[in-house]
């Protein structure tokens, strides 16, 4: 099966910076969507930031305007710049790839574990 490995996860101060990593081991269908959601203790799961096989992005609506999702040519791999964090951004923060049409299937990274505190 595909697999997602996930890195850049880690402790950060207040209004910090930090860099995920997504790398999809293989990519099957054209039609796709690739990015991170979330779940803080407590929490449900909620959408981060997920980008589409024609460069498309959607955001959650509390990291607008602060993360930004982006990939690299081969389009397997995945990078989402955090900037200007805040405490309640502190989560796991799972990879995820959902692949469309023939073929379709939804694909979860391991989680790398984001903490924002002073």
């Amino acid at each position: 099966q595909v697999q997602l490995v996930e890195s850049g996860g880690g402790l950060v101060q207040p209004g910090g910076s930090l860099r995920l990593s997504c790398a999809a081991s293989r990519i099957i269908s054209t039609i796709y969507t690739m990015g991170w959601y979330r779940q803080a203790p407590g929490s449900e799961r909620e959408l981060v930031a997920v980008i589409a096989n024609d460069g498309s992005t959607n955001y959650g609506d509390s990291v607008k305007g602060r993360f930004t999702i982006s990939r690299d040519g081969a389009k397997n791999t995945v990078y989402l710049q955090m900037n200007s964090l805040k405490p309640e951004d502190t989560a796991v923060y799972y990879c995820n790839r959902r692949d469309y049409g023939l073929g379709s299937a939804d694909y979860w990274g391991q989680g790398t574990q984001v903490t924002v505190s002073s």
